[in-house]
């Protein structure tokens, strides 16, 4: 049997720390959703864009709390940019 790994809200986190966004241990996708965001829009966050894009390809791996901060908080904002 073939277990998929799950995007949950300490994947979410640690893939935006990686980015440069400073995040609180244990913040919740939409607190991390929303400090992605206006870091993104203060001084930019190098390859943000491209790494929701990358984790959207996969929203059957991701839990609908990860994948709702990311439609309420972050794609407004990249689509603006578009």
């Amino acid at each position: 049997m073939m277990l998929a790994e799950l995007i949950d809200g300490d994947d979410f986190r640690q893939r935006l720390q990686a980015l440069g966004v400073r995040i609180p241990d244990g913040a919740c996708p939409e607190t991390c959703a929303r400090m992605a965001a206006c870091k993104y829009n203060e001084v930019g966050v190098e390859g943000l864009p491209e790494a929701i894009h990358d984790m959207l390809q996969h929203s059957d791996e991701m839990l609908p709390s990860v994948r709702q901060a990311i439609d309420t908080h972050l794609l407004p904002r990249l689509r603006a940019d578009e």
